[in-house]
């Protein structure tokens, strides 16, 4: 059974929201000692990502994703060619970012900070914004949009590696039952998997109480 508010707000939302994530096979974000993208990464993954305009969403963050991302774009002067380029696209992205502990203004150009309630925030960019939204890292924020019924696409890119003794921000803790519709798949370089779903939050296992 699907909740009632996310059948309402996917009814009335105007621009959608996608949650994206990267993750190893385990459902991890990251793992100690790894180098980025578990060292996997090849030409067709970054060829994608190269086509993928951060300035065609809105991206929204939480706290310490802002912290981490804006200090890499601070050092930016010192990043490979290609890094320092993602870097400067992402600075000039319009960002919202959610938290009640960042004081404004923000140093991280283009970026509004909000410390109200993230969910009825969002809600209200999907029904007056004039961009669609991603997110970008934020376990917590994009469980709670999840939860709340909110998202419209919820997109992975599984790295096949299983980093149970190394891996650290595991993705789906304290997530709610939800039912995943394919909506898009791809193979990149023979090895990593792009997976699209449209989610729908459920009360409980399908069939529960009925």
């Amino acid at each position: 059974k699907a909740r009632t508010a996310q059948r309402d707000a996917k009814e009335d939302s105007v621009q959608e929201l996608l949650v994206d994530f990267i993750t190893s096979l385990d459902g991890y974000g990251a793992a100690e000692g790894w180098p980025g993208f578990w060292g996997l990464q090849g030409p067709e993954y970054l060829a994608w990502l190269g086509e993928q305009s951060e300035r065609d969403y809105t991206i929204l963050m939480g706290a310490n994703t802002y912290r981490l991302m804006s200090g890499f774009a601070a050092e930016a002067e010192t990043l490979e060619a290609d890094e320092a380029a993602a870097a400067d696209e992402l600075a000039r992205t319009p960002k919202v970012v959610f938290s009640s502990t960042l004081q404004p203004p923000l140093a991280w150009a283009n970026t509004q900070l909000v410390g109200g309630d993230a969910v009825e925030a969002v809600a209200g960019m999907k029904r007056d914004g004039a961009s669609p939204m991603r997110t970008l890292g934020s376990l917590s924020l994009s469980r709670s949009l999840l939860q709340a019924g909110v998202v419209d696409r919820f997109r992975v890119v599984v790295f096949p590696v299983i980093t149970g003794a190394t891996g650290k921000e595991r993705i789906f803790d304290r997530y709610p039952d939800i039912a995943l519709d394919l909506v898009e798949s791809r193979t990149f370089d023979d090895r990593l998997q792009l997976l699209e779903y449209v989610p729908t939050v459920l009360d409980g296992p399908p069939g529960a109480g009925n």
